[in-house]
């Protein structure tokens, strides 16, 4: 071998560890980091003994939502004012956001029908058992069901924590908790669940932070705080939306506590993913079973989608604080902003319809229900907060998508929600992705729009943890 040939090969030898390097610093396995557990939110100073603050602030406490009637009937008085809404363009239904006339049809429903009846919807909220205790500084509101030990008899029974995101609440969930806990006993189904469904912090009834840093890791923290608050060492958790990726980040960061991670809006962000995605593009029937390829083919629509359906993210990535003043006390805006989502999240073909399709797959008082806690607490601007607290620096300094999730997981994928991820993608975070489900009918809000049906793919995730990772019911 000539001396030009050897000098060659050596250079390229050099030249690929130096790419393979590159590579792997880009979008190689990382380690998980560790988070301050303890890590105060509170307004006040940070005590200074961590063990005593605990010793004196960890009692759950009993809450009934109660608002006084004077509150109730400023909001009529607001809902009663002229309207002065600039009218929709010829021809527009949803395409440009809210359609001011289907507008006006909410804000007479609301205010004539809708809050005469406020103190029926107050009980309605009620119906569950709601609590406060206090994590990290903050105090912290969740609802929580146990399971009675007569109703243990013969079922397999677990922990669940439910995770909901914007603009959503724990009112998205009522009708999954009932399946959930059995509510009506079912001798037909064997899995019966203490249910856990908090409050995000600065979302509802839980208090939100006045410093900076709070990001979706650090919410992970705060929910795993709760739940060994609460007793509960060994859990599932569910989520869509934030509740996804908050429910991704425990299981990353606390596993040994996680028994399984179910949710209906798997994502994976990582360098690698992205790329394995668009590879992916140009021989769809390698990665995606027949049928399905619609939910991700062809890639033009989907980012099309995504840009049109993403204005709301880059503003409250960016700027949050302004838009929360502009709907803050602002309550026919407020609605309008946080209802357009429940129409073109459901479904994108409802943008053509004048009233959006709301009501095709919700009530009214169920939307309104969910627009009331975000009124009655003051809360818009505090959860849209998270958005620019996920997209810090420091928070994506954390490189949590690279970190491999090994805990049992399960993806459930309704046809019109906002994005998915192809199993290929998502097996690179998940590597023991072992339940992938495909569901022609439903959105973003599964929770909310098919219950039953994201409570039949839960079930059947649950029941593949305990086949494949021989996990005992508590």
């Amino acid at each position: 071998m000539s001396v030009t040939v050897k000098i060659l090969v050596l250079v390229l030898a050099i030249g690929g560890a130096l790419v393979y390097r590159n590579v792997s610093q880009l979008w190689g396995d990382l380690p998980a980091p560790k988070l301050d557990t303890q890590q105060w939110w509170g307004d006040a100073a940070q005590p200074k003994d961590y063990a005593a603050y605990l010793a004196n602030n960890s009692e759950v406490i009993g809450n009934r939502l109660s608002y006084p009637e004077k509150t109730i009937t400023d909001l009529s008085a607001r809902l009663n004012r002229t309207l002065r809404l600039t009218p929709p363009l010829e021809g527009v239904a949803f395409e440009y956001g809210f359609n001011t006339n289907y507008l006006k049809e909410v804000v007479e429903y609301w205010r004539d029908d809708y809050l005469p009846r406020w103190r029926e919807r107050e009980v309605f909220l009620w119906q569950f058992n709601h609590f406060t205790t206090d994590i990290q500084g903050l105090r912290m509101h969740f609802l929580h069901l146990m399971v009675y030990d007569d109703n243990k008899v013969g079922k397999h029974h677990y922990p669940v924590l439910l995770l909901h995101g914007w603009p959503g609440s724990v009112r998205e969930f009522y009708d999954l908790i009932h399946l959930l806990h059995q509510s009506n006993l079912d001798k037909n189904n064997k899995y019966i669940f203490d249910v856990i469904v908090p409050s995000l912090p600065g979302y509802g009834w839980s208090e939100g932070t006045s410093r900076t840093g709070l990001g979706p890791a650090q919410v992970a923290v705060i929910m795993s705080n709760l739940m060994a608050r609460l007793g509960y060492n060994k859990y599932f958790i569910q989520g869509g939306d934030w509740g996804s990726i908050i429910g991704n980040h425990m299981a990353t960061l606390f596993p040994d506590n996680v028994l399984g991670y179910h949710s209906n809006m798997c994502t994976n962000m990582s360098p690698k993913s992205q790329v394995i995605g668009a590879l992916a593009g140009f021989w769809p029937s390698l990665f995606v079973p027949s049928g399905f390829e619609d939910f991700f083919f062809p890639k033009s629509r989907a980012l099309a989608y995504l840009i049109e359906e993403s204005g709301y993210f880059h503003l409250q990535a960016t700027k949050p604080d302004t838009i929360g003043a502009a709907l803050t006390d602002n309550p026919v805006g407020l609605a309008a902003y946080i209802l357009e989502k429940f129409s073109t999240w459901t479904n994108p073909s409802y943008r053509s319809l004048a009233d959006g399709g709301i009501t095709k797959r919700y009530k009214m008082d169920t939307l309104l229900d969910n627009v009331m806690i975000y009124y009655l607490t003051n809360s818009i601007t505090t959860s849209q907060r998270l958005y620019a607290e996920a997209y810090s620096k420091e928070q994506r300094g954390l490189q949590l998508d690279r970190v491999p999730t090994r805990v049992p997981t399960g993806c459930a994928r309704f046809k019109s929600d906002i994005m998915h991820f192809l199993d290929i993608q998502l097996k690179d975070k998940f590597p023991n992705l072992i339940h992938s489900t495909y569901h022609k009918q439903g959105g973003h809000f599964a929770a909310l729009e098919v219950p039953k049906v994201l409570h039949k793919d839960f079930l059947e995730f649950v029941q593949k943890v305990e086949q494949k990772f021989k996990v005992k019911p508590l």
